[in-house]
């Protein structure tokens, strides 16, 4: 057995044969700043010895992305976003600071003096008017922890103001509400090694092979290898579905109830882990009185699918020894996302498969550094270190750290996302600072989300590209250095931390969101809040608050992470030999959790169902989601030729059933209704999606093409726990279109026109 000076003395020896090759090769190691996977990336600089600069069409050298076989969670795979990320990074990119003073005016370019005067201006006027609360920013799973953390302190502690949100909570707050609910604690207990562990992947409410490509290529070729088995739920046969044992294409809106029975079934036939229930959990018995309701001809029919489908599903569940869940956006994104989060953990700990290889509940993040946001505090309810506002003692301890007085962070959580719209539309919302993300494409109710931002007194647009959908409404937008500009650290699903270091100069006047918010703050009259003059001490700065947390870190530097990422829980006192060779590591393997009690908490509730069913005047259920080429709403993605020609237009996917009793035929435009909008588009007539549902990408804003936005047809009713709109349903009507074909708009000139509208008086200078 190698002793631990070896190995320290190994990783060292690796370490520098590792900075040699980099050298020799002048690659960047890095993190895709795509999807939760968190892939390695090595980045290639356009001028390679002997090789011509590759340009794109505007003359911009393309910078090349391959895979990093040394990076542990993606073992140097990569999918196409990965490998053509290099395309798009010089595109269309906001160069420097512009203001306007209402929106029917054209913007002009302004000095950075002068932007973050008029911001502080306005900050502090929104503040002596109307107080602190009327102050909101928007942040984004694209930032990096830095520009995360230097947010919270800014809002949460120097503004007195819990208002800051992030698009997470689109996506990912049913997640953490069911792991603290449920646990104590937020935080995926598994980790990427389990997918070459289990023997029964349970996958709901994700479409893996398109949304987390690489999570389910080391699943699907683990399970193939070892004939384990792969249960999907999904109304549409993605290619997830496709490589199921099983798959179960329930209806929209019945998770809980299919969960629910399959639990009534493994109670009937005795499949639980009696032990584990009784050491490590309570709240059984009220688990169990409900179940006696959600019988197999029950369920079946509620679902759709056959008794015996269920019981399969069950029968998996039961004979297998290690039962690993994933989930994504069809089980978040609803008015129960957070009782299906937490159905799901009761499947498991009703039959012991937690804390061990191969088992566990995997929430899967959609965005990349959406897990160090959480970890940073950025949503409206919690704080760093996996903490929360109502909490005297965590306010406490953050305050400390922050260098200001008790009682400076309030213990009422702010506003969440669409809290914050409706605070545009009744007028309590002076400030509205949106940063890396684009909220006139991806929120739900999209006219009526675009109407509260054409209300807006003030709104900061902070972003790397230039024109948005969400630029069309800003008063002022201020160029942000993105990804392979700045350096700093993000955090993957499975809790790996990777330092992405910046490997180019930022565009224009291009600065970090970081340094952005701390200028801001010490303008405000906050020096000693933001004396950081580098990222990694911001770093080191919130990894003291994760001391003694469970997603403690304080083991982690940049320093540190310069030799190669690495997985939280990381404390200071664990050696680097573990730190380097340890990716494996999961949370509650003791059995005991965070909970007062130290048990896991089973939780008990009945199936709801859609918060907009269907009824005789909108007959079909929508379901919308991502493809696999295209990235949210575009804004780098749509700049790519080989994905916009993987992915020309937007369409609606309708069964063969569906589509002759309509009338309708493959490739013929129709109209899409709901009671708040409508889109125009293709039909994509196919098997793959169940009768009654129907299937449109969430990719297209009005910069991308015409009456094909996805968020023109959804409601805005959110899951009453967690904050999160239920986007993944909502009752539509389908309609032919009688004047004639679609157009579908030329991006190109669409954007040009736009931007050139915009510019008008900033590019004559």
């Amino acid at each position: 057995m190698p002793t631990i000076a070896f190995l320290v003395f190994w990783s060292q020896v690796m370490s520098q044969f590792a900075k040699s090759d980099a050298k020799k090769n002048q690659f960047a190691k890095t993190q895709c700043p795509y999807c939760g996977v968190g892939c390695g990336l090595e980045v290639l600089p356009p001028a390679m010895p002997g090789k011509a600069v590759k340009r794109d069409a505007e003359g911009n050298p393309i910078w090349q992305a391959r895979g990093d076989r040394a990076h542990p969670s993606s073992q140097g795979m990569v999918c196409v976003k990965g490998a053509t990320i290099g395309d798009a990074l010089d595109k269309n990119r906001l160069l420097y600071p512009m203001v306007r003073d209402s929106l029917n005016e054209p913007f002009r370019k302004v000095t950075w003096d002068e932007a973050y005067g008029l911001i502080v201006s306005r900050i502090q006027q929104a503040v002596e008017t109307k107080g602190p609360d009327s102050v909101c920013m928007y942040g984004s799973g694209q930032f990096q922890t830095e520009d995360y953390y230097t947010a919270q302190k800014l809002m949460k502690g120097c503004l007195g103001t819990n208002n800051f949100d992030a698009n997470s909570r689109l996506c990912m707050s049913s997640a953490v509400a069911g792991y603290i609910q449920s646990f104590g604690s937020d935080g995926p207990p598994p980790c990427y090694a389990d997918l070459e562990e289990t023997d029964c992947a349970f996958l709901i409410g994700t479409n893996t092979a398109d949304c987390h490509p690489i999570v389910f290529n080391r699943l699907k070729k683990h399970l193939k290898k070892n004939k384990g088995k792969m249960i999907v739920v999904d109304p549409r046969r993605t290619k997830t579905a496709e490589a199921a044992t099983l798959h179960l294409a329930i209806k929209p809106g019945t998770n809980v109830m299919l969960l629910n029975g399959i639990a009534h079934l493994l109670l009937k036939w005795g499949k639980v882990d009696q032990q584990y229930i009784e050491s490590c959990t309570e709240g059984f018995s009220d688990f169990a009185k409900i179940l006696s309701d959600y019988t197999p001809d029950v369920v079946a029919q509620e679902c759709g699918i056959s008794p015996q489908h269920l019981a399969a599903a069950a029968r998996l569940w039961s004979k297998s020894k290690r039962v690993l869940s994933l989930w994504s956006m069809g089980i978040n994104q609803s008015i129960e996302g957070t009782a299906a989060v937490r159905t799901i953990i009761n499947l498991h700990l009703l039959t012991g498969n937690m804390g061990r290889p191969g088992a566990g509940p995997f929430s899967l993040t959609g965005q990349p550094n959406a897990m160090g946001g959480r970890e940073a505090g950025g949503l409206a309810h919690i704080l760093p270190g996996y903490r929360v506002v109502k909490n005297p003692e965590h306010r406490q301890a953050v305050e400390k750290v922050w260098k200001l007085p008790e009682g400076s962070i309030s213990p009422v959580p702010g506003r969440a996302a669409w809290d914050m719209i409706l605070g545009l539309e009744q007028g309590d919302v002076d400030v509205f600072w949106v940063a890396a993300t684009n909220p006139a494409v991806s929120m739900p109710d999209i006219e009526r989300t675009k109407k509260a931002l054409r209300n807006s007194p003030f709104t900061i647009c902070q972003d790397a590209y230039f024109p948005t959908e969400t630029t069309e409404f800003a008063h002022v937008v201020l160029p942000a250095a993105q990804w392979g500009e700045k350096t700093g650290v993000m955090t993957n699903s499975e809790r790996v931390v990777t330092l992405c270091k910046a490997f180019k100069r930022a565009r224009g006047q291009a600065r970090a969101d970081w340094q952005i918010f701390a200028e801001v703050g010490r303008r405000l009259g906050y020096e000693a809040q933001f004396e950081a003059t580098t990222s990694a001490q911001v770093y080191d700065e919130f990894v003291s608050l994760t001391e003694g947390r469970l997603c403690d870190m304080t083991g982690l530097s940049h320093e540190r992470l310069g030799l190669g990422p690495l997985q939280w829980p990381l404390p200071q006192q664990e050696t680097e030999a573990t730190a380097a060779t340890r990716f494996d590591k999961r949370l509650y393997t003791n059995g005991r959790f965070l909970t007062p009690s130290g048990r896991a908490k089973f939780s008990a509730f009945h199936a709801k169902g859609l918060a907009e069913p269907p009824d005789p005047d909108f007959p079909f259920v929508l379901t919308t989601g991502r493809l696999y080429g295209h990235w949210h709403t575009q804004t780098r993605t749509g700049h790519i030729d080989k994905i916009t020609k993987m992915h020309p237009n937007a369409f609606l996917e309708i069964h063969p059933y569906d589509a002759q009793t309509l009338n309708f035929e493959d490739e013929q435009v129709v109209e899409v209704r709901s009671k708040r909008g409508f889109v125009k588009l293709p039909l994509k007539v196919t098997k793959n999606i169940r009768r009654g549902t129907v299937f449109v990408p969430m990719h297209w804003g009005f910069l991308w093409g015409n009456d094909a936005e996805a968020n023109a047809l959804t409601h805005s009713e959110v899951c009453p726990i967690s904050l999160e709109p239920e986007l993944k349903a909502c009752a539509v009507q389908i309609l032919p279109v009688r004047a004639g074909p679609l157009v579908v708009q030329d991006v190109e000139q669409s954007l040009v026109s736009r931007l050139a509208r915009s510019l008008v008086s900033a590019i004559s200078r």
